[in-house]
């Protein structure tokens, strides 16, 4: 019996493996290598899902949340079309690693792997989900947006440079953004401050017809910006 239970748990951990070696060595992570692997493996994704579950929840338990932040990789590749695994990753990236960091600056890294994680990866292979654009808005409302965060200042001003850089090079694509939907919502919405993160918020919440957490970027948005 034991040793039944030992194949089970080496295949789960090989077809994991595999998947991550395919996907993370890619220059580009495109959605057909990781269809393609998670076709590969068939059935055991499902045998390797229920382990990763299991040994999130002990972590989570534990308080283990840099080592849980791993193992959410890990059930975002066996899961991948699931919208709460990705959600479920991000959060913890943002919420529950960043705060364990010493510096703004470290809890910043943590904070913008979970808006890459939803922004170009889970959308990536689930374009248009209303759950992952929420996810998305809300981080951008909530963790850069408001003072939740007592590191949200230092967020604020990173995701500003980083935002006037795009506009320098009129690299709109690095932050996921494409340039006749900004002209969109500038227009509905009379939105001027690109480096606002509520403005990221507005734009990723719009995608998604997302209204409550629209009009609420939007009201933070303008209290910061009286004059237009």
């Amino acid at each position: 019996m034991r040793k039944k239970i030992a194949i089970v748990f080496f295949l789960a951990a090989l077809a994991i493996g595999i998947e991550a070696v395919y996907y993370c060595r890619r220059p580009v992570r495109s959605t057909a290598v990781v269809e393609s692997a998670l076709v590969a493996f068939g059935g055991l994704r499902s045998i390797a899902a229920e382990i990763i579950w299991f040994r999130a929840d002990r972590l989570q338990e534990e308080g283990r949340y840099v080592e849980l932040a791993q193992l959410a990789h890990a059930l975002t590749l066996s899961e991948p079309h699931t919208p709460e695994v990705w959600s479920y990753a991000a959060w913890n990236l943002a919420y529950n690693v960043s705060i364990m960091m010493p510096t703004p600056e470290d809890r910043w890294r943590w904070v913008e792997s979970a808006i890459v994680l939803l922004r170009d990866d889970a959308l990536r292979l689930n374009p248009g989900n209303k759950a992952l654009l929420r996810e998305l808005a809300w981080l951008f409302e909530l963790k850069l947006g408001t003072d939740l965060d007592d590191a949200a200042e230092v967020y604020r001003r990173i995701w500003r440079e980083k935002v006037e850089t795009a506009e320098k090079m009129d690299d709109w694509a690095s932050l996921g953004m494409e340039k006749h939907k900004m002209a969109e919502i500038e227009m509905r919405y009379g939105l001027k401050d690109r480096g606002d993160p509520c403005y990221s918020a507005v734009y990723w919440a719009h995608q998604g017809g997302i209204n409550d957490i629209l009009v609420q970027s939007l009201r933070i948005y303008r209290k910061n910006h009286p004059d237009g």
